[in-house]
């Protein structure tokens, strides 16, 4: 969702909010460790986020769980984001899962 109220730099002027729910479809608990972003630009420009947890957190998700939060990316033009998390299960063993596409698209009137 474009929010033209919040703040962005001056080469990336247009912050969108984005909004997820994590759910744990697998049979053991897992905790989420880190995050990788890859934004692609209209122009091609990609831009990488990477970084320990979401949004300061490290969620621990049993079976059936879910976690929910909203997060910001600021972008120059219009845009798409892909990703993945990284997730721990208790026994030590690591797996990632991909976050599917989405699009960041300025509306008309921008």
């Amino acid at each position: 969702m474009y929010m033209p109220s919040l703040d962005a730099p001056s080469d990336r002027p247009f912050p969108f909010v984005y909004f997820i729910t994590i759910r744990n479809m697998s049979r053991m608990a897992v905790t989420l460790k880190a995050r990788k972003w890859v934004v692609k630009q209209r122009n091609g420009e990609i831009i990488v986020v990477e970084g320990d947890g979401v949004v300061g957190q490290f969620p621990r998700l049993e079976p059936g769980g879910e976690f929910s939060y909203n997060s910001c990316h600021t972008i120059g033009q219009d845009s798409e984001a892909t990703g993945a998390y990284f997730v721990e299960a208790d026994d030590g063993r690591q797996f990632f899962v991909r976050i599917p596409v989405f699009l960041m698209e300025l509306p008309n009137w921008v």
